[in-house]
């Protein structure tokens, strides 16, 4: 068996890349182990922020008399929430498969084992390949926390299912998934303890920001326990011990009743084959690729998390788009100047391009516009006393750097931040641009 791509990883950089080459007539097979969709529609992306809406729903539904509108009684079923998670996911996990089977790509389900650049073995059957594209993904992180294997933590994985809600959670690390779900079970009633090892939520994101954030957070009860080192765990009765060491060198602990690891994720390296081709990684210990997302190796492509670069599922996507633009002789190259980051909290913060922090790295020159979510019209109708921010980084010649937003719906909007940074415009050409209004999008022109 034959084809002209074999790609390794159902996820979105793998159906992305099946699709699109076989659309245009070449013969793909694609390796799947478990379910179309990958990590992020299988429990990621999609179920998290399908739980996060009915979290939403609900907030929505208590607060309504800000908004003149009497809901007297106000409740939520968990089972009925996590019964649509699942409708949701098996929806899209089938939409996927019929895409696919519609481009005429040939799904295979088992673990594929890359034999050389151009053989992949699955079970007792070898598939001969004149590309090879590696979209492995990631896993979740566990870090070597004593006494971890002695009590039963939860993964995001186990949260997700979660069929009754604890009392208290507390969440080893504030990045994206920590706090979406911090988010999630403090919209719902747990008491949520946050324990993170840097000195702010959500690195990465605008330090700023993310500290305001925090800030909401705390006020709906939500505890942060910032520059804190978790040293062991350990059963307490039908409870959990998390022993810390806090910024000022003394040591405490926190009593809970469900533990939730948060750490980060890592890039899938071992299980499949990926030694047998000797590529060569970079100095952090990725695998090298160039612009077109092509190894050391001609003919061999790594996209998505595998390339360790930024583990979101948009940047997979776009990857794969480039790589399959490459076998086909298209001048296409992959640009990371504005890959948008979004946590779904309520509020949602997004942020595109540099942070202060970056350009302070970097040692670049720039100036801060920052605004109120509240010089938007349509901001201030829909979200009666809550605040928010709109930033944007200008360099001195006033082309777009960067743009952070707190405030709903940022996950929305940023993509216009991200359009103009992409293609380098200045502020004037930028507010050439015809906003319609009402809408929160025209906090970037008020800004500009």
């Amino acid at each position: 068996m034959k084809y002209q791509i074999a790609i390794i990883g159902g996820g979105p950089a793998g159906y992305t890349a099946a699709e699109a080459a076989g659309k245009v007539g070449l013969s793909v097979v694609l390796f799947e182990k478990k379910s179309l969709g990958g990590v992020c529609l299988n429990e990621g992306c999609i179920p998290t922020k399908t739980l996060l809406y009915s979290a939403k729903t609900y907030d929505g539904a208590r607060h309504a008399q800000k908004y003149a509108v009497n809901v007297p009684e106000v409740s939520f079923d968990l089972s009925k929430i996590i019964a649509r998670k699942q409708k949701v996911v098996r929806k899209l996990v089938l939409g996927i498969k019929g895409k696919l089977t519609a481009a005429g790509v040939t799904l295979v389900t088992g673990e594929a084992t890359v034999l050389d650049a151009h053989h992949v073995q699955c079970g007792d059957d070898v598939y001969e390949c004149d590309n090879l594209l590696l979209c492995t993904g990631s896993e979740t992180f566990i870090p070597p926390i004593t006494g971890l294997d002695t009590v039963n933590y939860w993964t995001h994985r186990d949260a997700l299912d979660c069929k009754i809600l604890p009392a208290s959670l507390a969440i080893i690390g504030g990045g994206v998934i920590g706090m979406e779900f911090a988010s999630f079970f403090s919209s719902l009633g747990v008491q949520v303890t946050v324990i993170e090892m840097m000195d702010e939520i959500l690195g990465g994101m605008d330090k700023e920001l993310s500290a305001l954030l925090r800030t909401e957070y705390a006020k709906r009860g939500i505890r942060f326990m910032l520059s804190t080192k978790v040293v062991s765990v350990a059963n307490a009765d039908v409870h959990i011990q998390v022993n810390y060491e806090a910024p000022d060198g003394t040591s405490g602990s926190v009593v809970v009743e469900k533990l939730l690891m948060s750490v980060g994720r890592r890039p899938v390296t071992k299980g499949f084959g990926l030694e047998n081709l000797s590529l060569q990684k970079t100095e952090r210990g990725s695998i090298l690729v160039d612009e077109y997302m092509q190894t050391s190796l001609p003919g061999v492509y790594v996209c998505g998390d595998l390339t360790g670069f930024s583990l979101l599922a948009h940047t997979a996507v776009r990857e794969a788009e480039v790589a399959v633009h490459h076998i086909l002789g298209k001048d296409d190259r992959m640009s990371y100047r504005a890959i948008p980051g979004v946590v779904y909290t309520n509020p949602e913060i997004a942020g595109v391009g540099e942070t202060e922090e970056t350009l302070q790295r970097k040692g670049t020159s720039y100036r801060v516009s920052k605004l109120p979510m509240a010089y938007s019209g349509r901001f201030v109708a829909e979200n009666e006393g809550v605040n928010g921010v709109c930033k944007l980084l200008l360099a001195e010649d006033d082309t777009v750097l960067g743009a952070h937003v707190l405030g709903n719906p940022a996950s929305e909007i940023i993509v216009l931040a991200g359009m103009a940074i992409e293609l380098g415009l200045k502020t004037e050409a930028w507010k050439r641009m015809v906003f319609p209004h009402p809408t929160v999008g025209e906090i970037f022109k008020e800004a500009l």
